[in-house]
């Protein structure tokens, strides 16, 4: 076997595998983290005029952004849950205008947004033991 296809093998494998053994929490954490690594990829082919590959990684992005969307719990979320529906909402329509405008400022945008969700993700962890610690 080339070693090359062996390595990308055994990364497949492995994030397969660390996806399998993942915890709800760290699911959501690659799926921003995938959706943000297809939306600057879909930005670089927009700026490289490839209309195929943008197409395909921003179609792709918005079906991570829709997964994170049904994922919400509106019940346990309340006020929380809703808005974020609704801010995935506004970056999917803001998605699909830019694919048609090829806009990057959209993507941008879009990327800003979902980093500041990432980031509040990321640290509600450490944020929960800080106050169960209080």
């Amino acid at each position: 076997m080339n070693p090359n296809n062996a390595a990308k093998h055994y990364q497949t494998v492995f994030s397969q595998t660390s996806i399998v053994d993942a915890d709800p929490h760290r699911l959501i954490q690659v799926l921003m983290e995938s959706t943000l690594e297809k939306l600057s990829l879909a930005k670089g082919f927009m700026q490289r005029n490839n209309i195929h590959d943008k197409g395909v990684n921003i179609s792709l992005a918005l079906s991570m952004i829709e997964a994170l969307q049904t994922s919400l719990d509106k019940e346990k979320g309340a006020e929380i849950a809703e808005n974020l529906f609704e801010l995935y909402d506004y970056m999917m329509r803001s998605l699909l205008e830019a694919n048609l405008q090829n806009d990057t400022n959209k993507i941008d945008e879009v990327i800003k947004l979902l980093l500041v969700i990432k980031d509040a993700w990321d640290n509600a962890p450490k944020q929960l033991q800080k106050d169960s610690d209080e």
